[in-house]
């Protein structure tokens, strides 16, 4: 998923990144942990929270897509393989939670080595 693929103006657009993922950006919008209706106004879509909500998906699917080969079982695998060490959340639900770092975190972790 390269980053300008997804981007318009310097901004992340939802519409692209839901198109890629076959999904429609309300998906995408419930998915980062964000209203459906949040992606439907230019002025929220741009607000620094929506931004930053976009950016982490598309940074977590960028991480693991090498490992999977495909955007699609990626974006499977965020919403619904359960973590080890996180009490069986998904990359999705913690994301929703604010703790994009912590999944991005794992990842590293994994891909060094570190048992999982």
């Amino acid at each position: 998923m390269p980053l300008m693929t997804f981007t318009e103006a310097g901004q992340f657009e939802p519409r692209k990144i839901a198109h890629a993922l076959r999904t429609s950006s309300e998906e995408i919008a419930l998915t980062v942990g964000l209203g459906k209706d949040a992606l439907q106004r230019r002025a929220r879509i741009n607000s620094d929270k929506t931004q930053r909500k976009l950016r982490e998906l598309v940074e977590v699917l960028n991480k693991v897509k090498p490992r999977f080969g495909s955007d699609l079982v990626a974006y499977a695998w965020y919403r619904s393989e359960p973590l080890p060490g996180f009490d069986g959340r998904t990359a999705m639900q913690l994301v929703q939670d604010g703790k994009a770092q912590q999944v991005l975190d794992y990842i590293d972790a994994v891909d060094a080595g570190a048992y999982a």
